[in-house]
């Protein structure tokens, strides 16, 4: 059965393997999550579960969402995620989704908000060439160079890569393999980077394109 989960991110260390080898792994806090909402495609064309992470008191939610948390029979959430999932049937309002649904040895992708760079150039933004340090180049070496012909076609092609907003973006990794879970402590230690800072809230669910 398809699977999802919400986690916070804390951080990432290494463990070993039976043979000694170091494995670079990224610690995810998944869970416990509730099931807040049930889609059916009956009611709602299509079919997804959504589920709240992080309890919160009443206070921090308006009059709207403190009705749908209610008519969950769950707490106040402060995250809410909706996973569209091939069979919804094994999922009930206010169920509880853990860490160890997942198991080790499972690939899966997970998505999160990459850091922010904020406003930088085109060489830290897409890697570009720093330009010469000779023949009468300069003063700047870090702009972004040539636009193109000023005949044709005197203007500039869209896409350039140019200076602009870097990170704070939404982004998806593929086929991360589950290394170790931690029932007790809902941990879920994944092979490799996940994207976002210590703390960033992050989406697990089974790949999408398995190998």
């Amino acid at each position: 059965m398809k699977k999802g989960i919400i986690g916070k991110k804390i951080g990432m260390t290494q463990i070993f393997d039976a043979k000694g080898n170091a494995i670079p792994v990224t610690v995810i806090e998944a869970g416990p999550c509730a099931v807040t909402q049930v889609k059916t495609m009956e009611n709602d064309g299509y079919e997804a579960i959504q589920l709240g992470f992080v309890t919160v008191g009443e206070k921090k939610a308006n009059k709207p969402a403190k009705g749908h948390f209610a008519k969950a029979g769950t707490s106040v959430m402060k995250h809410l995620k909706e996973f569209r999932l091939e069979d919804i049937s094994g999922y009930k309002i206010g169920d509880t989704v853990t860490a160890d649904s997942f198991a080790a040895g499972e690939k899966v992708d997970i998505t999160g908000i990459t850091k922010g760079r904020g406003y930088t150039g085109a060489v830290k933004r897409w890697n570009n060439h720093v330009l010469r340090m000779t023949h009468g180049t300069g003063p700047i070496h870090r702009e972004v160079g040539s636009m193109g012909a000023n005949s044709t076609p005197s203007r500039v092609f869209k896409n350039k890569h140019m200076a602009g907003q870097y990170g704070n973006e939404q982004v998806t990794v593929l086929n991360l393999e589950v290394a170790k879970i931690d029932a007790e402590k809902n941990i879920i230690a994944v092979k490799g980077a996940v994207p976002g800072a210590r703390g960033g809230i992050v989406f697990i669910r089974n790949t999408v394109k398995a190998k």
